[in-house]
Formats: structure tokens, C-alpha cells, sequence
């Protein structure tokens, strides 16, 4: 976690927004957390992406949660809040979300002020031959119930083991077209902000 996602003023003068991505596989060699390690890569100037894992993040359980919320799910939902925006990698498993992304989901929705309320958002895949489609429709769902404002355009990698070589994005129109998203969101946040203060 960079000093910036700690920050208490999201928006000071001269820092970049940050994004923050999570990706719905634990794997170490994960597909969907190789495309934002891209993001990482073709991020514009103005904009910084820090990857949030997800392996200290129990299951969620209400009784659990009673007790007190676990130290992997206060710095999930600390990190959600402090982001100017979300990228959510999400892998398709049978036919729809995974379950550690759904898991994060249902962690950071809950009361009091949940941290994806109205967050700007992305979604991409690196999936087989729907290329995340699935995962993205019912992933849509979900975040529409949490009121999480997701950008329209998506990136959707089908076969995606074919375009990346060691971990590394290496088509030159999905990378593009990753760029090409991460402006849209950075766009849609400084769009945000500056209604908020109009």
C-alpha cells in the first residue's frame, strides 16, 4: 500500500488519482492480475494504479463480522474509500464471478458507509472464449445493487493465455484499448469531482 491510498485528501494539488485494482483470482500467475499489472504500465501521467490482494480477506460471515471486522477486511475497505476510482479484474468461472471477487464484494458492501458507494469503476477480463463476458454481465449486476458507477466500455480478453507472454500484455490492440479505458475512467472521476464542487 503506497502512502497516497493512506492520504486523507484524495484529491491534493500536484498527486495523481489512484486507482485501485483488484483481481478476482488468487494465482500467482494470474491472468486478470497481469492485465493490471498492464494497467500499471499505460496508466497516463496523471494517474497512479496500486493492486489490492485479496488473500487476507476471509469469507465473509455475519458473525464474524459482529465481532469486529478483520484486519484483511479493514485494509480492503480503507483502500476502497481512499481510491479515486476501482479497475476489478474480473476472471469468468464457471459461466459467471468468482467467489473470491464476490467475497471482496460483499466484504466492502456492507454497513456503515460502505466504501463502493458510488465509486467510479472499471471492469476487465482475461478469460477463455467469452473473453469475461459472462463474469462482466453478471459482475454488472452486483455493482449496479451497490450503486458502484461502472464506465460502460470494458476490456474483455478471450483466450487471453494467447496475449500474454510471462506475465506481460502483448497485444498491441488490447493494450490500447486499456489505455484507452483507463483515460475514460480518469475522465469520468475529474467529470465527478468537478459537478461535486459546482
Amino acid at each position: 500500500m503506497t502512502d497516497r491510498i493512506a492520504s486523507s485528501d484524495p484529491h491534493a494539488p500536484g498527486e495523481p488519482l489512484v486507482l485501485l485494482g483488484i483481481s478476482g483470482s488468487l494465482r500467482r500467475d494470474s491472468l486478470n492480475t497481469a492485465v493490471l499489472r498492464a494497467a500499471q504500465e499505460l496508466a497516463p501521467d496523471d494517474v497512479e494504479v496500486v493492486i489490492h490482494p485479496l488473500h487476507d480477506v476471509p469469507f465473509y460471515d455475519g458473525d464474524v463480522e459482529r465481532r469486529g471486522l478483520p484486519d484483511g477486511v479493514v485494509a480492503l475497505r480503507r483502500a476502497i474509500a481512499a481510491a479515486d476510482g476501482l479497475l476489478l479484474a474480473a476472471p469468468e468461472y464457471n459461466h459467471s464471478i468468482s467467489g473470491v471477487l464476490k467475497n471482496a464484494i460483499d466484504w466492502a458492501s456492507r454497513r456503515p458507509e460502505p466504501p463502493l458507494d458510488h465509486k467510479p469503476t472499471a471492469l476487465l477480463s482475461a478469460a477463455g472464449g467469452s473473453g469475461g463476458g459472462n463474469a462482466q454481465r453478471h459482475l454488472r449486476d452486483v455493482l449496479a445493487h451497490n450503486r458502484v458507477q461502472v464506465i460502460d466500455e470494458a476490456l474483455q480478453i478471450a483466450r487471453a493465455w494467447d496475449h500474454l507472454d510471462a506475465g506481460t500484455l502483448t497485444t498491441p490492440e488490447h493494450r490500447q484499448h486499456l489505455a484507452r479505458i483507463l483515460h475514460l475512467l480518469r475522465d469520468e472521476i475529474r467529470a465527478s469531482v468537478q459537478a461535486s464542487v459546482a
